[in-house]
């Protein structure tokens, strides 16, 4: 049986970001798993990726080290608790802060590595410890700060994007 990736487990009315919305047909679509105890997430920039000829632009790997850093924040809070990832309600997770250290240019036309590592679940908090790799070199690292969406905004953000479906 294949693994499902966390991001797959996102409800559909939530599932549009740029980064790791599966359903967003002009975004990353990103794909997290588990690894042991890190998180995994392999991504191949395209060639409109740029920052200057043969690197990766910067805001990419930011948002790689974002998505890929909720996702595992959802990952974890899921497994803290002893639930499946279909489990509802699910847990959704924001980001409310991101640092990104840029180690090395990252080069364009190779498989990106990213990997999470859990630092802290407290509350509705977990910080993860992201590492973005090419070539087996680490070429940034990242913290992320993520929030637990609360069930009411859950539930607002839910039924509004139900809403604007409905409209279009």
């Amino acid at each position: 049986m294949e693994q499902k990736a966390f991001q797959d487990y996102y409800p559909d009315q939530l599932s549009y970001c740029y980064g790791c919305g599966r359903l967003n047909e002009h975004g990353l679509q990103i794909k997290s798993y588990w690894d042991g105890d890190e998180t995994v997430c392999v991504y191949s920039p395209r060639s409109y990726h740029i920052a200057v000829p043969g690197y990766v632009y910067g805001g990419l790997i930011a948002s790689l080290i974002d998505c890929h850093s909720t996702g595992t924040a959802a990952a974890a809070a899921h497994r803290a608790e002893g639930l499946d990832m279909d489990t509802e309600p699910t847990l959704r997770f924001l980001t409310a802060s991101l640092h990104v250290d840029y180690l090395r240019p990252t080069p364009l036309g190779v498989p990106l590595e990213i990997r999470g590592q859990v630092k802290e679940i407290k509350g509705r908090k977990v910080i993860i410890e992201t590492t973005l790799s090419a070539n087996g070199e680490i070429c940034a690292r990242g913290e992320v700060v993520a929030v637990k969406v609360p069930d009411q905004l859950f539930e607002e953000l839910t039924n509004q994007s139900l809403d604007s479906k409905v409209r279009e």
